[in-house]
């Protein structure tokens, strides 16, 4: 997969640096070409004549060395990839505010290849509210993360924080290579989040859904080269940079919009929690807290996901999601059906680490031939490979 492939490999001051050399072994063994840039302080882990000798080309440190300048645009527009392993949290913040100090951020800065990247850091720092920060501001950015992986780490501790080994690092970028071009020239619809229900102007009805599993979903999307629009409703979450963000608000905002773009869209995925009722009749004012009790007359919202069904064309896939409480299997099946869908992916309540707000998601998805796919818990980054890997299959039959 990697044959041919030229890989511009950054390396930040971290004790995972020592792995690297097993990594550039690994990349020249699947025929791809290297080029090896460090900060300063990633030279005090890792000798740049080990990593010159087994990438076979020569190791850049400094924008200058006095007899000649690095350039780094050319280098930037070199690579099909440029990959920082290990991802430090100085140089993350760095990346994250835009700071240029050293050479290997200036060729990021510069980069027009793909940037991904492998952070490796003690469990507290991984944990700390600023680099969480951070790795959604770099993501935000168009940029790709390694998950980091639970293990023994340089403090002593164990937790999460370490970086990937690189084997693992290694088969990911086989699978971006090999999927970078499956869904290019298809135009996806995406659904994420809660719709907001107006009650007055300061009061909604709503739901505690993120959109994360949305948002990944369109992320990978976009890795595998499709043109991705991306309906949200209101979210915190940071939105992939190449996805074509429309924002909304309320169940009917949403539907009118999918009903824009669902005309040209290969493939439409309604993950959104749309709320289910809306007010019959919001207040224009703020409703004063006069009475002891207040009954709310409420009416159905439309629904999303059948009113796409019912205009779907056959060369359209349709793709909805049911979050279940109680007998959940037939549920979704009863929604599969009636939506006129042609896959549902189900997540129950009841499923330790699965519905609203977690990292993680625990799915079943089952098409309209009758077909049923089982996933175990699982990051929602990985829930949304399982997700499309199931709609090409789907697709292929």
């Amino acid at each position: 997969m990697l044959k041919g492939k030229k890989i511009l490999l950054g390396l930040s001051g971290s004790i995972a640096a020592y792995k690297i050399p097993i990594l550039v072994r690994l990349l020249k063994k699947s025929g791809a070409e290297v080029k090896v840039i460090m900060t300063p302080s990633a030279v005090q882990f890792v000798a740049p004549l080990t990593l010159s000798t087994l990438s076979k080309n020569e190791v850049l440190c400094e924008l200058s060395d006095n007899n000649s300048w690095s350039n780094h645009v050319m280098l930037g527009r070199w690579a099909d990839l440029m990959l920082i392993a290990p991802l430090s949290c100085n140089s993350l913040a760095k990346m994250a505010n835009g700071l240029c100090d050293n050479l290997l951020m200036a060729v990021y800065l510069s980069a027009t290849t793909p940037v991904v990247v492998a952070p490796a850091m003690d469990e507290d720092m991984w944990e700390h509210f600023s680099t969480k920060e951070n790795i959604k501001k770099i993501e935000s950015f168009g940029n790709f993360i390694i998950p980091v992986e639970n293990g023994e780490l340089a403090s002593g501790l164990v937790g999460p924080g370490r970086m990937a080994e690189p084997n693992h690092i290694l088969g990911w970028l086989e699978n971006y290579f090999s999927n970078a071009n499956e869904f290019v020239g298809k135009k996806v619809v995406i659904t994420a989040g809660p719709t907001h229900e107006a009650i007055d102007p300061v009061r909604f009805i709503g739901n505690h859904s993120t959109g994360k599993m949305g948002i990944a979903i369109a992320a990978e999307f976009i890795k595998r080269g499709a043109d991705v629009t991306l309906i949200c409703g209101p979210i915190s979450q940071s939105i992939p940079a190449k996805a074509k963000l429309i924002k909304v608000t309320s169940a009917s905002e949403m539907l009118e919009e999918c009903m824009k773009v669902f005309v040209d869209a290969d493939i439409a995925i309604m993950s959104a929690a749309v709320a289910d009722y809306t007010m019959e009749f919001p207040e224009k004012n703020k409703i004063k807290k006069k009475e002891d009790s207040m009954s709310l007359s409420l009416k159905k919202t439309q629904d999303i996901l059948k009113s796409l069904g019912a205009i779907k064309k056959k060369n359209q896939i349709l793709v909805g999601f049911a979050l279940e409480t109680n007998d959940e299997k037939d549920n979704a099946l009863l929604k599969l059906k009636d939506k006129n869908a042609d896959l549902i992916v189900l997540n129950s309540m009841n499923d330790e680490g699965a519905g609203f707000g977690f990292d993680t998601n625990k799915i079943s998805i089952f098409d309209k031939h009758k077909k049923e796919y089982f996933f175990e818990r699982k990051s929602k980054g990985d829930v949304a490979i399982d997700i499309i890997n199931t709609i090409l299959k789907f697709s292929n039959a």
